[in-house]
C-alpha cells in the first residue's frame, strides 16, 4: 500500500458494480504512478463481484494499487467529510444505481456520501456511467447530476485512434478522465487533425 504523502493531491476512485471494472483499475494504476497523487479507493459490494468476475482481482490486488482502501459501509471514513480536502472523485465504472443515488443526494453508503461531499464542496466529480440502452429515468438522473456539478463521462471508444486491443480502448477513456483531473499522462496519443490526402 502506498504511504500518504504530505501536500499530495487527494483523489478518490470508486468502483461500483457496473460492468467495466477495468476502468477503475486502470485509473488507479495510472494515478499510483503519478508523483504527488494520494489515492483513496472504495468499492461497492457489487463492485467486488465485478472485479472478481471480469478481472479475477481481489481485495489484496486493489490494496496494492490504492493509497488507502476504505470500506463501503464506513460512513465515518475520512473521505466522507469535506474537511478532509479531497480534490476530486471518479466513479469508474458508475452503475445506474449509484448515479441515481448521487442525483437524488441519498448518500446511503461511502461512495454516494463521498460523491455528495464533492458536490456540496464544489469539487470535481466524474461519473463514468455504464449502461445501454438508456431509459428516461437514466437520462433524467444524468441531467440532475450534471446540474449539481458532476461531469457525466461515459467510457466511449475513440475509433479514430485505431485501437488494437481492449486495453487501448480502456486507456483512451481513462485518458479522458485524467485530462478532466488535470493529471499528466501518456496513455494515448492526442488528436492532431486529419493528415492531408496526397494528390494523385
Amino acid at each position: 500500500m502506498n504511504s500518504a504523502r504530505a501536500h499530495a493531491r487527494r483523489i478518490v476512485v470508486a468502483v461500483s458494480g457496473a460492468s467495466g471494472a477495468a476502468y477503475g483499475v486502470r485509473l488507479l494504476q495510472a494515478l499510483s504512478g503519478t508523483p504527488d497523487i494520494e489515492t483513496h479507493c472504495v468499492v461497492s459490494e457489487a463492485g467486488w463481484h465485478t472485479l472478481r468476475h471480469e478481472l479475477e482481482m481481489d481485495r489484496t490486488a486493489i490494496e496494492a494499487l490504492a493509497g488507502q482502501l476504505h470500506d463501503i459501509h464506513d460512513i465515518g471514513a475520512a473521505i466522507a467529510s469535506g474537511s478532509f480536502g479531497c480534490e476530486a472523485m471518479v466513479v469508474a465504472p458508475c452503475s445506474m444505481r449509484t448515479l441515481a443515488a448521487v442525483a437524488h443526494a441519498l448518500a446511503d453508503n461511502l461512495i454516494t456520501r463521498a460523491a455528495d461531499v464533492m458536490l456540496k464542496e464544489r469539487r470535481r466529480l466524474v461519473l463514468m456511467v455504464r449502461e445501454s440502452p438508456l431509459h428516461l429515468g437514466h437520462l433524467r438522473n444524468m441531467v440532475s447530476a450534471t446540474e449539481m456539478g458532476a461531469i457525466v463521462c461515459p467510457p466511449m471508444p475513440a475509433f479514430y485512434l485505431r485501437p488494437q486491443s481492449v486495453a487501448d480502448i480502456v486507456d483512451a477513456s481513462v485518458a479522458r478522465v485524467l485530462d478532466l483531473l488535470h493529471v499528466p499522462h501518456d496513455l494515448t496519443r492526442r488528436w492532431e487533425g486529419l493528415r492531408p490526402v496526397a494528390a494523385t
